[in-house]
């Protein structure tokens, strides 16, 4: 599905290649925790993998297009089945919850598909039902982090990227959104998610089978086995 062969990624030139040698694919079905400190490339990584940046040594492969030579018309189409939370999740300010979560399908022509009544199962879903007519200023950090998925995965993508997902709620909330997201990996989905929070990750021990990433010196290394 996403294929990084050999990969590196530098800002500018000289000395400030952040990630180096980076080879991975995320498989139909997989689910990755992605680990490391703050500023080792995480996100960098991330953007890498749908298609936001292109490596500057190595080769990417999104659903076995070698993204070098995409045109931006097919890394559109590719992305779009891609869904990927932000760690700064930024919604529309004047739109209500509902329209912000259909917005991708409006944008992209296919606003025929958001009906009401899928809609409203995508947010009974997240547990956002009573929320769909709240403004993004109105909602907690959980509430907008719930949104947010919705809105990556309105599409219905093949693979969920979420960068940071849990890092501005509380722990009851961040095992809500973990459980979602491991939902969403038994229906088929490939899921990553970038994390700091190590008891995130021990505690998806019991809920599913996972690979933990870590990113240390601009590598991607096996930081532990089967969950």
């Amino acid at each position: 599905m996403i294929e990084l062969e050999n990969v590196a990624y530098s800002y500018g030139f000289g000395s400030n290649e952040l990630l180096a040698d980076i080879s991975l694919k995320l498989s139909p079905g997989s689910f990755h925790f992605l680990t490391g400190p703050s500023g080792a490339g995480k996100t960098t990584f991330l953007k890498l993998c749908y298609g936001a940046l292109v490596p500057t040594a190595g080769r990417i492969q999104l659903f076995s297009e070698d993204l070098r030579v995409m045109s931006r018309d097919s890394i559109a189409m590719s992305r779009r089945r891609i869904g990927v939370v932000h760690q700064d999740c930024q919604f529309v300010d004047h739109l209500n919850v509902h329209d912000n979560i259909s917005l991708p399908l409006n944008v992209v022509g296919d606003g025929q598909l958001a009906d009401l009544s899928n809609l409203n199962d995508l947010l009974g879903w997240v547990g956002l039902t009573t929320r769909a007519n709240a403004f993004p200023a109105e909602l907690s950090g959980g509430e907008r982090q719930r949104a947010a998925l919705a809105r990556a995965v309105v599409m219905s993508p093949d693979v969920i990227l979420a960068d940071e997902p849990t890092g501005n709620i509380d722990w009851e909330m961040s095992q809500r959104l973990l459980h979602l997201l491991v939902e969403l990996n038994r229906m088929g989905k490939t899921v990553m998610v970038a994390t700091h929070d190590m008891s995130l990750i021990r505690a998806a021990k019991a809920l599913v089978q996972a690979r933990v990433l870590r990113i240390s010196n601009r590598r991607l290394q096996l930081a532990g086995a089967d969950l």
